[in-house]
């Protein structure tokens, strides 16, 4: 997917500029890197409208979508949302990193796996679904970075699983964390470890009872000891 976004050049850095474009309505942000051979490297800080920016954020194709950014001034440039600050209170975009990318050259990028479907060693033989990653680093050229990497585990039996080297086939993209990387497997519930966690409580009562005190019985018992000692004390006293 690609978007489009418009950005203000920014004379001014520091915190106070920041401030005072967030309370404009703005967002600050810095674009890196070089489109092409011969291009500027130098950092250039914008403004952008925070808004339009989430929104692109939160498509399909997330921070991997292709924004062309049109900085007043300085014509158009191809880039990806390389970093972003939150606000942890208000959920507030903060800042925001765009990298300057070349369309023919390849690039690293995270992309989100989806699943498909219910696996029969879940349906029929009560297994249980271990997705152990939920995104993958792939290498791959910026008009074919996927939206996301879908695998359907309809067919996933007890005991089976699906790794990098299984989805890696007649696709654009490389993987970039190896082949053998397992995405997800089917699994046996451990009813054993869910047995020990329910006796678990009731295991641990029996020390506490030790540490309040004597249960009832001992302590009828131990009254009764004490009465027969003192009966025995007057006797021997006389």
């Amino acid at each position: 997917m690609e978007a489009t976004l418009a950005a203000v050049k920014r004379s001014t850095t520091g915190k106070n500029e920041a401030r005072r474009l967030r309370a404009a309505g703005q967002l600050p942000a810095v674009v890196y890197g070089a489109q092409k051979a011969g291009d500027a490297v130098e950092p250039q800080p914008v403004a952008v409208d925070p808004k339009a920016l989430m929104k692109i954020m939160r498509s399909e194709s997330g921070i991997n979508t292709l924004i062309t950014l049109s900085v007043d001034g300085g014509g158009s440039q191809t880039v990806l949302v390389k970093d972003y600050l939150v606000d942890p209170v208000t959920s507030h975009l903060l800042h925001a990193d765009f990298y300057r990318i070349n369309m023919d050259r390849r690039l690293t990028v995270t992309v989100p796996v989806l699943l498909k479907g219910e696996a029969k060693g879940v349906k029929v033989q009560g297994g249980i679904v271990e997705f152990l990653h939920r995104d993958v680093k792939v290498e791959v050229l910026p008009s074919e970075i996927p939206d996301h990497i879908e695998i359907d585990i309809s067919d996933l039996a007890l005991g089976q699983s699906v790794h990098m080297r299984d989805v890696a086939v007649d696709v654009k993209w490389v993987p970039v964390d190896g082949p053998d990387l397992m995405i997800v497997h089917i699994v046996a519930p451990k009813v054993a470890e869910a047995a020990a966690a329910e006796a678990g409580p009731a295991a641990a009562a029996e020390p506490e009872v030790a540490k309040k005190g004597k249960t009832p019985d001992a302590k009828a018992a131990d009254a009764k000891d004490a009465k027969k000692d003192v009966k025995k004390d007057s006797k021997d006293k006389k």
